[in-house]
Parts: structure tokens; sequence; C-alpha cells
């Protein structure tokens, strides 16, 4: 079979991770073991095995950055004041010795949050936002893209080991809205996706990374109850629904099987290491 996307052309060498949650450490560890160099910039210090460099991102960087061929970036969006995106890329953009091969920015599907409705949304459609933070993250793209030649990923809901908001909420009892529309990835795939694209020769512009199951989150939850042994969390009073449909045709054609290609593979797992 002929491999459009030149998957395993490229060899990121030495990599750049801006921004160090949980998805930027699984995602420098996968790197580092297969012999990559790492570095991440972050704002506390760190003994791990990945290399800091301890910077606030939210003010111009102090020192050029070293040489490298990709970087990666997991910024979230500001919780509170301005947006984070236009001092920090453009200080990236400043910072770095020449322009890297491939860079990435980690988005988000929220910036379809004002277009809800069943037909599924493709990388063609252009977002609509109806929040600040969504506006934000949409500013951040263009300027990863203006500013850097990246490449976009918008992940809908993460989920997986330590991200298990929806069973607690299960657990407790909380009202939920079961008629809104939702759509997951787990952060395997997600983290097995950000490396693919770093490694393939042509890798999409824009990539929306959701698993092949979009749903209501009402069928989530129950079958979490369900698993649990518990019985399904009540409905919000009122349910507003909404929500949006994430098209993962692109995803599915570059990174082929999903390990977790709907969310009851993921939370099954997830309840039974519990």
């Amino acid at each position: 079979m002929t491999d459009p996307w030149g998957l395993e052309t490229r060899a990121p060498g030495a990599v750049l991770l801006v921004g160090y949650g949980k998805l930027g450490a699984r995602l420098g560890e996968r790197l580092l073991a297969q012999g990559a160099a790492v570095t991440a910039i972050r704002r506390s210090a760190d003994t791990g095995p990945i290399a800091t460099i301890q910077a606030d991102l939210r003010h111009p960087l102090e020192r050029p950055l070293p040489e490298v061929d990709s970087v990666v970036i997991t910024l979230p969006p500001s919780t509170e004041g301005p947006s984070i995106y236009p001092t920090a890329l453009r200080g990236l953009a400043d910072a770095l010795p020449s322009l890297p091969s491939r860079v990435v920015f980690v988005s988000s599907t929220r910036v379809f949050e004002g277009r809800p409705g069943e037909r599924a949304l493709t990388e063609r459609d252009a977002p609509e936002v109806s929040s600040e933070r969504g506006g934000d993250l949409v500013e951040g793209e263009q300027l990863a893209m203006e500013l850097l030649g990246a490449r976009i990923v918008r992940p809908a809901g993460i989920y997986g080991p330590g991200r298990d908001f929806l069973i607690r909420r299960v657990r407790e009892g909380a009202p939920v809205d079961h008629t809104r529309r939702t759509n997951r990835i787990h952060e395997t795939d997600l983290v097995r996706l950000l490396e693919a694209m770093l490694r393939a020769d042509s890798a999409p512009p824009v990539i929306h990374a959701v698993d092949r199951e979009p749903v209501l989150l009402g069928e989530v939850v129950t079958h979490i109850a369900s698993r649990l042994g518990v019985e399904p969390p009540p409905h919000l009073d009122p349910e507003v629904g909404g929500g949006t449909v994430l098209d993962g045709s692109l995803l599915h054609e570059f990174l082929g099987d999903l390990e977790y290609p709907t969310f009851r593979a993921g939370y099954d797992e997830m309840i039974a290491a519990l």
C-alpha cells in the first residue's frame, strides 16, 4: 500500500516542546525513548528526563532558543486576562535561531463552538466561536501559521488515565445534559497523532483529532454508569443540547486505526483499572 503522507520519512532529532502539561510530557517521553533530543519550555524548573528551559511565555524570552528541527506548541488559552498567544508566539518566533522544518500547534475543536448542529464539520469548514477563549484559540491558530508555518491539530474532549472527569461526575450523580453532542479522543491516540505529525513528510495543514463515534453525552454517561454499576446521572434541567459533530475521516486516513476507536474502549479500560 502506498503512503501518500510519507509517514516515518522525517526523524525528529531535536524537538522543542512549548508548554509541558500532561500531553507534552507524554509526547516528550515517547520521543525521548526513541532517541530524539527533547527540550521543554515550562514555567517551573524540573529535574526529570526532559531538558528544561524555565520561562514564562507571557513575557518576552530573555535569551535565544537552541536550534531545533521540530516544535510542538501545547499552550492552552488563558483562563483570565489577555490571550497568551500574541506574546508567546511572537516571542517564540523571535527567539528561534531559524524556522524549524516542522511546527505543530495544538488547538481545540472549541473553535467550532459557534456552529452547533448535526452536520459533521470537516477541516474545510471555517471556525466560528461564541466565547473569548474560543476566539483566543482561533487567533492562536492564525498567528502560529503566519509566524511559524505551523500545522494545526484540533483535539476534541481528551480523556484517558488521569483524565477521568466524566467518571467522577457519574459516580457523584451530578446532573448532565444528556442531549449535548460530543466528540472525544483518547490521550494515547492524540500523542500518536502528534508524533506522526512530526514524522510525516507531508502532514495535513489542519487535522481534527476525534475518534470514530460522535455521540450524545447521555450515551457516554449511561455507558460509564453501567460499567460502574450505578444509576445513570440525572438529566440537567433544563437541557439545552447543542454541541458539534466533527468528521474524523482525515485523522483515520492519516493515522490509520486508533487504539481507542470509540469512547467505550477507552472508558472500559479506565474503569477496569479502578
